[in-house]
């Protein structure tokens, strides 16, 4: 078995310790950081992903995953720099104002990481202006909000509309999600994508940031 496969098992088990193992053990064997990182810690959060998906597995086993992703991923970020790999783009992502739940943003944080791309996490309960800072302040192709209640839901329009005031509507894609969201209701607010899941939005944003 390839060490690439056994990071991908191992990750899936969320086994952190092993990953991490097994990651210096490809260093060592000479596999580039990219292709460790593509074809191990990557492949196997994308496998969980899918079966988080088709709830085959649940939020705990999603979370000790992502620890051993990030646990990987560490040990990876200097090479990946050094080979000059670079963020093929950047997500302002938060759970909008009133809304305390992060499991589902945190889930897309990191399935949009492992397309690559640079995530500014504002965190939860997060004010339309703030969406707009991030992205402004730090050249953000996407603003990319969560809700998981219909309270809170509301709040997404009030992100579109902060971003038209701010001269910034045309240069920043929106993308929305969450238990409650639908496309009906992405499209009545203007915003550019709803995805129902995390994979789906990791994918859209970057499409997004390639175009």
């Amino acid at each position: 078995m390839s060490v690439l496969v056994e990071i991908s098992q191992q990750l899936q088990k969320g086994k952190a310790k092993n990953v991490k193992i097994l990651v210096q053990q490809a260093i060592d064997e000479g596999i580039p950081a990219q292709e460790i990182l593509e074809g191990g810690l990557l492949h196997g959060m994308g496998i969980i992903g899918e079966k988080f998906k088709n709830n085959e597995v649940f939020v705990p086993e999603v979370l000790v995953a992502a620890r051993a992703m990030n646990m990987g991923a560490e040990i990876l970020k200097p090479l990946l720099a050094e080979a000059g790999v670079k963020a093929s783009g950047k997500v302002a992502l938060g759970t909008v104002k009133g809304d305390l739940h992060d499991i589902g943003k945190n889930l897309v944080k990191m399935m949009m990481e492992g397309k690559g791309l640079e995530v500014v996490d504002l965190g939860i309960d997060v004010p339309p202006e703030k969406f707009v800072e991030a992205a402004t302040n730090d050249n953000c192709q996407i603003i990319a909000c969560s809700a998981l209640l219909t309270t809170t839901m509301g709040v997404m329009q009030e992100v579109v509309d902060a971003a038209e005031k701010a001269g910034i509507r045309d240069k920043v894609k929106i993308m929305i999600g969450g238990a409650p969201v639908t496309q009906a209701f992405c499209d009545q607010i203007g915003a550019d994508s709803y995805t129902p899941d995390a994979s789906t939005a990791a994918e859209q944003a970057a499409k997004f940031c390639a175009q």
